[in-house]
C-alpha cells in the first residue's frame, strides 16, 4: 500500500507534511519522500528508505531545509517517490498509490508515441509513478493527462501532483482508495508547537526544538468559513487533526481537485460507480479513520458484534475470555464481547519499543519470526481458559497457528477462531496489498487443491468454496481447522460483514472474498 500528506497554505508548511506524512507510516514500510516549493528556493525533495528507521528520524534534517508554503509528502510499500518531473506541463511533483496490472501495455503506448526509455527500478522493474507521469505528459494539460492515466490504468490510481501553484489531488476511477481534504481554521497549534524534532541514534525524540457529475460522496465541514490558513490533502482523514485542520470535502470516484491556499476548486467531476476497498475497514485503515462518513473503529465494533449474534445464533461455542490479534483484531474483539457478554482480556500482549511491524521484511520466515517476538503471552490470563480469538484475517495461516500453538503450551484448555472477514480465496489485483505474493500461497486455495486434487479449480468450484451456505465451503473450513489446529473456526459471513461496514454492497470491492470486483 502506500499513503500520501499534501498542504497549500498562506505560512510555511513544512511542519503539516512532516507530521501528516508520518501519520501514514502504517501503510508503508519501504520508501517515504518530501517535496515543498518555495518561490526563492524553487522545489526541494528528499527521499529516504525506512525498512530499518521510522519516518521522522530520517527527515527532521531535510524538513529544517524544506521550507515553502506548498509541499506534499508520501509513505510507499514499493517504490521511490514523489518523483520530479520537468516536461512541456511544467515542473512538477507526483505521488502515486497506485498498482498497475498493464504495465507493459502502456509501457509499449509511451514507446509508440516517442518516449524514449525509463529508469529500471532494482529488480528491472519500471517506477510505476515515473510511467504515470509519462501517461500525462501525453496530453496538453495536468487535468486531461491525469484523466487519461485513470482511463488506461488497469488497477488502480489516486495520485498527487503538486506544481508550483498548487495540488491536484485525483482519487481512483473507481474510488478504491481514499483521498481526504481539510481546512485549516487556526494556527493556535502550530504556533505553540511550531517546530521540528531532533531524534537520537535510536529514533528517541529529543528535548527542545530541532459517470460524470455526481458529487454525493463530497463533505463540507460546518466550521465557520473565515480565517482559513490553508487546506490539506490526505489518504487518512486522522492525519490533520492535531495539525489544526477540519474535515472539508471528500473526493468522489475519480474526482480531480486542485488546492491551493485560497481554495479547493473541482476540476473534473466524480464518476457515479464506485468500488471502495472494502478492507480499508476491516484491517489496514487506521482506527481513527472515516472513509464513506463509516469510521474504522466503529465499523470494527460492528463486525464484532456481528461474529457474536451469529455465534449466538449457531449456540455451538463457549468461551471464557474474547481476545483479539493486535493490533487489527483488538477492535473486533471488543465489539464481540459488548454484545455477547464474554469478558474482553488481553491474554497476550505486544511489545513494540523494539520489535518492528511483521510485514516489514521481504522474507517470509523473518515476518513469522518477528510476529511470534512480538507477542507476550500471560500466562495467568491463559491457563485453563477457553479462549475465542478474533484476527482481521487469516491469509496463509502460519502466524495464527504458531499463536495458537503456544497458547496451548500457556495452559489455555480450548481456542476457538474468529476472523473478521471472509475466507480469502482470490488474490487481490486492485492495491497493492502485499499480504500475499501468490493465490497459490493462500491457506484456502491450498485446502481447495487437497479436496479437489488440482490447483486449479474452476471458477464455478471456487464460487461455491466462497458461499458459506456450501458444502464445499464448510469442508474447507473444517480443513483449515484442521491444519491450524483450533477447536473451531468461525469465518465472518460477507453478508454479515457488509452489515457492518453499512455501505451499499454495490458501491464495495469484496473481490478478494467473493471474486466481484
Amino acid at each position: 500500500m502506500g499513503g500520501f500528506f499534501g498542504s497549500a497554505l498562506h505560512q510555511d508548511c513544512g511542519f503539516d507534511i512532516f507530521y501528516g506524512t508520518d501519520y501514514h507510516s502504517h501503510l508503508g514500510t519501504r520508501r517515504a519522500g518530501l517535496v515543498t516549493y518555495d518561490v526563492e528556493k524553487g522545489f526541494n525533495r528528499a527521499i529516504h528508505n525506512i525498512e530499518t528507521t521510522n519516518f521522522r528520524p530520517k527527515f527532521d534534517k531535510d524538513i529544517l531545509e524544506m521550507s515553502g508554503n506548498i509541499g506534499i509528502g508520501c509513505i510507499s510499500d514499493y517504490e521511490p517517490q514523489p518523483l520530479m518531473v520537468r516536461s512541456h506541463l511544467g515542473t512538477y511533483a507526483i505521488s502515486t498509490v497506485c498498482r498497475i496490472n498493464n504495465i507493459d501495455e502502456i509501457t509499449k503506448l509511451i514507446f509508440a508515441n516517442g518516449n524514449s526509455h525509463f529508469l529500471e527500478m532494482s529488480g528491472g522493474d519500471i517506477n510505476p509513478t515515473e510511467l504515470v507521469a509519462a501517461v500525462i505528459n501525453q496530453k496538453d494539460t495536468l487535468v486531461e493527462g491525469i484523466r487519461y492515466a485513470q482511463e488506461i490504468v488497469k488497477g488502480s490510481l489516486t495520485l498527487l501532483v503538486m506544481t508550483k501553484d498548487g495540488i491536484y489531488a485525483a482519487r481512483d476511477r473507481y474510488g478504491r482508495t481514499p483521498v481526504e481534504i481539510g481546512r485549516k481554521v487556526s494556527d493556535s497549534l502550530n504556533d505553540a508547537t511550531n517546530h521540528i524534532p531532533s531524534f537520537d541514534e535510536n529514533g528517541n525524540e529529543k528535548d527542545g526544538d530541532a459517470n460524470a457529475g455526481d458529487t454525493t460522496a463530497v463533505k463540507t465541514s460546518d466550521a465557520p468559513a473565515g480565517n482559513t490558513l490553508g487546506y490539506c490533502v490526505c489518504f487518512e482523514n486522522f492525519s490533520y487533526l492535531n495539525l489544526g485542520y477540519v474535515p472539508y470535502r471528500e473526493l468522489g470516484p475519480g474526482e480531480i481537485d486542485f488546492i491551493t491556499p485560497d481554495g479547493v476548486e473541482m476540476v473534473a467531476p466524480a464518476y457515479k460507480e464506485m468500488k471502495i476497498c472494502t478492507f480499508l475497514w476491516i484491517y489496514y485503515g487506521f482506527p481513527a479513520s472515516t472513509y464513506e462518513g463509516r469510521n474504522v473503529e466503529q465499523t470494527r465494533y460492528n463486525c464484532g458484534a456481528e461474529l457474536a449474534r451469529r455465534d449466538m445464533m449457531c449456540g455451538d461455542s463457549e468461551a471464557d475470555i474474547v481476545a483479539g490479534v493486535p493490533d487489527s483484531g483488538v477492535a473486533h474483539a471488543i465489539g464481540y464481547s459488548n454484545a455477547s457478554g464474554v469478558p474482553y482480556s488481553r491474554p497476550f500482549v505486544k511489545y513494540t519499543p523494539t520489535w518492528p511491524r511483521s510485514f516489514m521484511p521481504t522474507i517470509q520466515s523473518r515476518r513469522n519470526l518477528i510476529a511470534k517476538m512480538k507477542l507476550i503471552p500471560i500466562h495467568e490470563l491463559i491457563a485453563n481458559r477457553r479462549l475465542l480469538l478474533i484476527d482481521d484475517s487469516i491469509v496463509r495461516g502460519t502466524q495464527l497457528r504458531e499463536t495458537t500453538e503456544y497458547l496451548y503450551k500457556s495452559g489455555a484448555k480450548q481456542v476457538h477462531i474468529r476472523p473478521a472477514c471472509p475466507p480469502l480465496v482470490y488474490g487481490c489485483k486492485y492495491l497493492n496489498f502485499s499480504r500475499s505474493n501468490s493465490e497459490k500461497e493462500l491457506i484456502t486455495r491450498r485446502m481447495i487443491e487437497k479436496l479437489e486434487g488440482t490447483a486449479e479449480p474452476s471458477q464455478a468450484k471456487l464460487e461455491a468454496y466462497s458461499n458459506p451456505d456450501s458444502a464445499e465451503y464448510s469442508a474447507m473450513t473444517e480443513e483449515i481447522r484442521k491444519e491450524l489446529g483450533f477447536d473451531s473456526l468461525r469465518y465472518h459471513r460477507l453478508d454479515d460483514m457488509i452489515d457492518a461496514v453499512g455501505i451499499e454492497r454495490c458501491k464495495l470491492c469484496t473481490y478478494c472474498w467473493d471474486g466481484n470486483a
